[in-house]
């Protein structure tokens, strides 16, 4: 981990806004998931929620590239209880969606906590998001198309979020939490250990956040084998393997 590369982490990390979010309502292109993810990762979203497809996600995690690594995404299995944890947490609902009561997105304030949610290629947001939100946005259409790919309208409305928030001085001062800092400038430094422990559901080693490297490295290592050899092993016997996805 070179100086250069820790301070570029920590600059980021500084600039995330927990508080705006985007949720998508089963987009089921790969590359428009990535899309919106890079996006998010451009204009300083730090977690993105998505309502999956229900043909399935595992195209999504071929796809998504280096900006998944960037952005904390949170799944859910449907769209009201992701709106109902969202709203819970202080978010405001904004929905991109035509409607009788639908607003210029520049009109929008999303200097409040809030989340943006996008409908997917065919659809658009679903009734029941569209029912649930409490407000809709729309980016004005000046040409012959009726509507903008779901991917380019998430990039107009974040750089529209982040105008305002920039002008409220919200990026002048880090809002993620002690907490959620810490673990993210982990995860960002050490990708190799995090992908480690996480396959193999184990802690993260001590770490020194001033150099971005491992606090005795050879001692983690020896207790994390002490820990994997005192686990109980599996019984093949027991084991049922999952249904595939298609």
């Amino acid at each position: 981990m070179t100086p250069e590369r820790l301070a570029r982490i920590k600059a980021t990390l500084d600039r995330r806004q927990p508080d705006l979010r985007v949720l998508t309502d089963q987009i089921h292109k790969p590359r428009n998931i990535s899309a919106v993810i890079r996006s998010c990762d451009a204009f300083g979203v730090a977690n993105m929620h998505a309502v999956w497809p229900r043909e399935g996600y595992r195209a999504f995690r071929k796809t998504a590239g280096g900006s998944h690594h960037w952005v904390t995404t949170h799944t859910h299995a449907d769209m009201a209880p992701a709106i109902a944890e969202l709203r819970a947490s202080g978010h405001r609902i904004y929905a991109a969606q035509f409607s009788d009561r639908a607003i210029d997105y520049r009109d929008a304030d999303f200097t409040q906590p809030c989340v943006l949610v996008l409908g997917n290629e065919l659809d658009g947001v679903s009734d029941e998001a569209a029912a649930e939100a409490d407000q809709h946005v729309i980016v004005p259409m000046m040409g012959m198309v009726e509507s903008l790919n779901v991917s380019a309208a998430c990039a107009i409305i974040l750089a529209e979020a982040q105008r305002q928030r920039s002008e409220a001085g919200m990026f002048d001062q880090r809002r993620l939490p002690d907490e959620e800092y810490e673990r993210l400038l982990f995860r960002w430094c050490q990708p190799q250990v995090t992908r480690y422990c996480d396959d193999r559901n184990l802690p993260y080693p001590p770490f020194d956040v001033e150099t971005g490297e491992l606090i005795d490295g050879v001692s983690w290592m020896t207790e994390v084998r002490e820990i994997r050899r005192n686990r109980p092993r599996a019984n093949p016997a027991d084991f049922t393997a999952p249904e595939p996805v298609e």
